[in-house]
C-alpha cells in the first residue's frame, strides 16, 4: 500500500474528517534531502475535522502524528500540515 493511502487511511479512522487532501509532493524535492527514488517521501495534509476546534496548533500536528503512528511517521521525510476545524 501506498504510503499517501496508508496516511489517508489512518486519517479518515482516526478523526471522521469532513474534508481531507493527501498529496505526495516528493517529485518537486527530487535532488533534496531525505527524497528517494520512487517518491513517497514528501506529503502535503489538508485535514478538518470538528474534534480539532479547542486544540492548539501544536495539539493538533501532535494528533496527527499520533494518529499517523511512530512507524509510519519515521519513514514520511516531510510532512506538511494545514489542520483545522
Amino acid at each position: 500500500m501506498l504510503i499517501r493511502d496508508q496516511i489517508e487511511e489512518r486519517l479518515r479512522a482516526r478523526f471522521a474528517p469532513a474534508a481531507l487532501a493527501v498529496e505526495d509532493v516528493s517529485e518537486s524535492h527530487r535532488g533534496h534531502a531525505g527524497w528517494r527514488e520512487g517518491g513517497q517521501t514528501h506529503f502535503d495534509v489538508r485535514i478538518r475535522a470538528a474534534e480539532f476546534g479547542p486544540m492548539s496548533r501544536i495539539a493538533r500536528h501532535r494528533a496527527v502524528h499520533a494518529a499517523l503512528g511512530a512507524e509510519l511517521v519515521a519513514r514520511i521525510h516531510a510532512l506538511s500540515l494545514d489542520v483545522d476545524a
